[in-house]
């Protein structure tokens, strides 16, 4: 199978701190001078301790290349795969140094965010930038995979993981739940230059027909910039209080916005949401993250395949 020139594989990710002590540094990492009001740094961090006093990002992270290499070792083409972090350890640039090290010079690029935004775009790009000056001329190139928002593979697997979560609700109940499908919350101007929630839109279409689902609304979470500035809406516990004003029992709540679970799915919903949703008298069922779901790995696989393929002879 051919490789189209390319010699390795690269994911890449947000990161996040491993331990108590890591939460701090981390997000001084993540705002980088930016001014953030004390008291709300100060709520973050208390997320990250009422989740366990880490992220589960790395781990989880590592957990998708591991099955993207076991792959890729099967099926071909067989190419390592590296995990490099824009905010916390294995940084970027520390990746693509030890790539560098290796001898390796052409890598496969993909962002582990599914949806179109600065964020999950131009970002990456800017931090590979970057981490290629700081290693120098033998850093290798990255040449990036298509948006993938839509690809069979993605929506089988979210739809496994949305079908799971319906199995939760009591049967007498599971076709009146709400669907609320969520994603974190970016300014409007930004999703409107970028098609970040057409893209989320088309992706919870195709989710909901795949599962078997019927009605739906995509909804935000993870706010964090000021008021005075308009942002993707309703907000996800606005809309489970909204579903419970019209008579729901149940809500599942389906985070196809984010690959991995992390502190913006294990405080914002397992605890936030969730806590919304009682106080409401709302049965509450999560789906799960893609994570390391095998299609999800046979997604990864694809993605290197096709970009390898579109390569010039």
């Amino acid at each position: 199978m051919t490789t189209g020139g390319f010699d390795s594989v690269l994911l890449l990710a947000f990161g996040g701190p491993t331990r108590p002590e890591e939460i701090r540094p981390f997000l001084d990492n993540v705002l980088r001078g930016r001014p953030v009001p004390q008291e709300r740094y100060e709520a973050v961090v208390q997320h990250y301790i009422e989740v366990g006093g880490s992220s589960p990002l790395g781990r989880l992270t590592e957990a998708q290349a591991e099955g993207l290499r076991g792959l890729l070792r099967r099926e071909g083409p067989e190419l390592p795969v590296f995990v490099g972090m824009r905010h916390w350890h294995p940084f970027i640039n520390d990746t693509l140094g030890a790539m560098a090290g290796r001898g390796l010079r052409r890598a496969i690029g993909i962002v582990l965010a599914a949806h179109p935004s600065q964020a999950s775009g131009e970002a990456y790009f800017r931090a590979v930038a970057e981490a290629q000056r700081r290693v120098g001329p033998n850093a290798p190139a990255v040449e990036f995979v298509e948006p993938w928002y839509e690809h069979p593979l993605f929506i089988e697997t979210l739809a496994a993981r949305l079908r799971a979560a319906r199995e939760q609700v009591p049967k007498g109940r599971r076709e009146q739940a709400s669907l609320l499908f969520t994603a974190h919350s970016i300014p409007v101007a930004l999703s409107n230059e970028s098609g970040y929630e057409t893209a989320l839109r088309r992706t919870a279409d195709l989710v909901a027909e795949a599962a078997g689902a019927g009605d739906w609304k995509l909804v935000f979470q993870s706010r964090s910039g000021p008021p005075s500035e308009i942002w993707l809406e309703p907000d996800v516990c606005e809309a489970i209080a909204e579903e419970a004003r019209r008579g729901a029992c149940d809500v599942v709540v389906a985070p196809i916005g984010f690959v991995s679970d992390h502190v913006e799915v294990l405080y914002d919903l397992d605890i936030g949401a969730k806590a919304a949703a009682l106080e409401y008298g709302l049965g509450f069922h999560r789906a799960g993250t893609v994570g390391d779901h095998p299609s999800f790995s046979r997604l990864l696989a694809t993605l290197v395949r096709e970009r390898a393929a579109r390569a010039p002879a």
